[in-house]
């Protein structure tokens, strides 16, 4: 792999050159304060001044072929890295570019930050024919975004580059965009780069902790659902499954935050039947991070009081948002009192606004997840917590005369029971499997808007940690799983990282195979090439439509790839062959040693 297009040697970053002191600087120097060790963009006329000082602090600069690309690869990056993805746009098309890719970040909840240059000031709204003018990019950003921020100062831009970091590591984390002035961008600055703020994360009160804790030890039939929030917590989540013996399902951004071969996983099943009514017979259901999205739910619901036969007018009105001391937030509703449906709900988020998304807490836990399930796991062990859900007195542990392998079983069943609602046999579920088997057990497969994805990958990769699937379910734009395989394998040049996506995502960010051959990136990109767009396809059947514009003339992508220096080849063994599957393997073990990427093109007739 090559360098990235950095200089020969890193400079501190907290010292700063003597010449070209400007606003650029002030950004650049930031960045590198911040850790900052790569980002992802395209050199051009108004950004230049960014890209002069990033030599000077040894920032790699990766220059995808489209902007929407530097997006996608940023995320993926930060998926493999735990750090923020970072951006550098030009102004006017550079930045509209990406927005696609930032609202992809708002809508999974992951960091991204992008800077780019604005006019100068004084020429907001002017409408006066200068290169690259918008009407008004930081307005336009602030709606799908985060935040997006026009500075005014080379002060205030280094400003805001540390209170984007300070967010991303206090609260629900998404995109944000900041605006530099041309005049502020390449006029002094004298300053010194602003220090990282110490995060604030949200943790629940001890009262919050004990109620937890109390309907937990006395729950017969535990359930917990873990989203993306939980990420950074598979430790202490394993650590609590085990402790209630609970099984646990996860959404697709959960995927792997409980190690899919432990006897309580269910994996990232949530979408299925089996796993939806579990989730209505239990007598306590922790939800932890997610905001159960129907994109994971796929038109079903999760919890008693959603169920079919629940009758809403009957069940006690949800109390008021409760107490809150700006760290912690509960609910006001009496949790010892039975809810009608007979179950009680927690539920843990680090931001407040989704504590009661599609479903209806009974204790609401405003915290960063990992903080929680400290606590949580403390006032277990320590026998804390009021009056337990079942009536026991404080400080029993009601659950230990039951059978501790109660829900192993409960998991084992469910398991049987989602494996009947899912196509074990379908070629996603297959190509997962030996793409699996040639990149072993901490492959990163880089997934799309594809029916490989959804109806492969999500339920037939094994995942051991929360790392390896990315994917993008809520905002499902085509076009994510090239770019965010590269940016994956620049974070971890160690780790095997496949791109497994279909022929119409790839037609979306194919030229993404020639940034990687660039830096010389062992990626293989595997085309599961069906005729076009194949999903819309079977929603007109379904609609008794005839297809119409959804069969598209497809390249030859094996030659594709070779054309751009890359290794191509074709896997054309009927599907229906049982030499399939392993020419399917033997194609990605090969291109996982090669010396730079390859693409697979196969062919799989509808």
């Amino acid at each position: 792999m090559n360098d990235l297009h950095t200089a020969a040697a890193a400079t501190p970053s907290d010292t700063l050159p003597a010449a070209n002191r400007n606003g650029g600087l002030a950004v650049v120097a930031t960045l590198a304060a911040h850790g900052v060790d790569t980002i992802f963009g395209i050199p051009g006329t108004h950004n230049l001044e960014l890209y002069r000082h990033l030599p000077h602090f040894g920032i790699a600069a990766v220059t995808p072929r489209h902007e929407q690309g530097a997006g996608y690869a940023a995320d993926g990056y930060h998926l493999l890295s735990g750090r923020p993805g970072v951006v550098i746009t030009t102004s006017g098309p550079g930045l509209t570019n990406v927005v696609t890719a930032a609202a992809t970040a708002y809508a999974e909840s992951r960091p991204m930050l992008i800077l780019s240059p604005g006019v100068p000031t004084g020429m907001e709204g002017a409408d006066a024919g200068l290169l690259h003018e918008t009407k008004d990019s930081s307005g336009a950003l602030s709606h799908p975004l985060v935040s997006s921020r026009r500075a005014r100062t080379a002060e205030g831009a280094a400003q805001a580059v540390a209170d984007a970091f300070a967010l991303f590591a206090s609260s629900r984390p998404g995109p944000v965009h900041i605006e530099v002035p041309l005049d502020v961008l390449e006029g002094p600055w004298w300053g010194t780069a602003p220090h990282p703020l110490a995060p604030r994360l949200p943790r629940a009160t001890a009262d919050t902790v004990d109620r937890a804790a109390g309907l937990l030890r006395g729950a017969r039939r535990p359930l917990i659902i873990a989203g993306g929030g939980s990420r950074h917590a598979a430790d202490r989540l394993t650590a609590l499954a085990e402790r209630l013996d609970a099984p646990v399902a996860t959404t697709c951004n959960g995927k792997g935050v409980l190690d899919e071969s432990h006897p309580l996983a269910l994996g990232s099943n949530i979408r299925f039947g089996a796993v939806q009514e579990a989730s209505r017979d239990a007598d306590v259901l922790l939800v932890l991070g997610t905001e159960l999205a129907d994109s994971d739910l796929w038109g079903g619901s999760v919890g008693a009081q959603n169920g079919p036969a629940h009758d809403p007018a009957g069940s006690a009105a949800p109390g008021p948002a409760g107490t809150t001391d700006g760290l912690a937030l509960e609910s006001a509703r009496d949790v010892r009192a039975p809810r009608p449906d007979g179950q009680q709900v927690i539920r843990c988020d680090i931001d407040p606004d989704q504590l009661n998304k599609n479903l209806i807490g009974d204790v609401l836990v405003h915290s960063d997840t990992g903080i929680f399930l400290d606590a949580l796991l403390t006032a277990l062990d320590a026998g804390r917590g009021g009056a337990d859900g079942d009536g026991a007195p404080q400080g029993s542990v009601a659950s230990a005369a039951a059978d501790t392998t109660d829900g192993r079983r409960r998991a084992e069943d469910l398991r049987t029971a989602c494996a009947a609602e899912f196509d074990e046999a379908g070629i996603g579920s297959r190509i997962t499997r030996a793409v699996a088997a040639a990149g072993g057990p901490d492959v990163v497969i880089g997934g799309d808007s594809s029916q490989v994805t959804y109806d492969g990958t999500v339920h037939a990769l094994r995942a051991r940690r929360p790392d390896q699937l990315l994917y993008m379910p809520g905002f499902a734009t085509l076009g994510y799983g090239i770019p965010a395989a590269l940016g994956a394998k620049i974070a971890a040049p160690e780790r095997a990282v496949v791109a497994l996506l279909g022929d119409g995502a790839a037609m979306f960010s194919v030229q993404e195979v020639m940034t990687a051959v660039e830096l010389g990136l062992a990626i293989p990109f595997v085309v599961v090439d069906n005729g076009g767009y194949a999903e819309i396809e079977d929603q007109m059947t379904a609609r008794d439509m005839a297809p119409f514009a959804v069969r598209l003339a497809r390249p030859d992508f094996a030659a594709l790839g070779r054309a751009m220096g890359a290794h191509g080849t074709t896997v054309d063994v009927p599907v229906e062959s049982p030499k399939f599957d392993s020419a399917v393997r033997a194609a990605v073990s090969a291109a996982l040693t090669a010396d730079r990427p390859t693409v697979i093109h196969v062919l799989a007739p509808r």
